[in-house]
């Protein structure tokens, strides 16, 4: 069996490069890149790129307005911004730059990215969130999202489940949890559903009677008698 090589093999080798000439908005990429015109030139000289630098013009405000434009976020519905590798911080600045412009989307992917806080977000219109597998301890680290029906937050560092209740004026049906330490927490399902009683799944398991049942309930049912 051979692997077939990637599109963008070939160009594994070059420098950072600006596109200029180009039709393509930003709500018609199935998966962008988030970058802001790449490393310094200091940074490319220490990682001996120096003969990839090229003088960079000066931009105009005209010019980056077009390019503000171009770009096209504030008109997104559904967007994938996963996987973007962000390790250093003017990739992370344009990272929140643009989620601040996402005004309309509905279903955002954001898997894998090392996200620590994104409390300064603001996402009016998101239905559909998805977080899994980033550094967030805490559920006030994650967006304003009044707008809630679907949110995934596997394989990320919630320790307790302090501050979920921030999610009971929201439409939340759907939560997953899977793999953050707050749930191996004792009587996990009975607290997540007591704090959103509009809750319907969790962890991909719909709402049960158990979970319904008072701390007491469910502590006789544990007993056994022996004569």
């Amino acid at each position: 069996f051979a692997f077939s090589k990637l599109p963008s093999d070939s160009f594994r080798y070059l420098g950072w490069q600006d596109i200029e000439q180009h039709d393509v908005r930003g709500n018609q990429l199935h998966c962008p890149r988030v970058r802001d015109a790449g490393p310094s030139e200091e940074e490319l000289f220490f990682r001996g790129e120096e003969h990839s630098l090229k003088k960079r013009k000066q931009v105009t405000d005209t010019e980056k307005w077009q390019k503000r434009l171009q770009e096209n976020w504030e008109n997104c519905a559904e967007l994938n911004l996963s996987f973007q590798d962000l390790g250093d911080l003017y990739q992370v600045e344009n990272f929140k730059r643009i989620l601040r412009r996402l005004i309309r989307v509905e279903k955002l992917w954001l898997v894998d990215n090392s996200l620590t806080d994104l409390s300064a977000i603001r996402l009016p219109r998101c239905r559909e969130l998805n977080v899994n597998k980033n550094h967030f301890t805490s559920f006030k680290q994650l967006p304003k999202i009044p707008q809630i029906q679907h949110l995934s937050l596997a394989e990320n560092n919630i320790m307790t489940l302090s501050g979920i209740s921030d999610f009971r004026h929201t439409p939340l049906e759907s939560l997953i949890l899977k793999r953050n330490p707050c749930e191996f927490q004792e009587r996990y399902r009975q607290l997540v559903f007591s704090s959103l009683p509009n809750l319907k799944m969790l962890d991909g398991i719909p709402k049960l009677p158990e979970d319904c049942s008072p701390p007491e309930t469910k502590f006789f049912y544990k007993m056994c008698t022996i004569l």
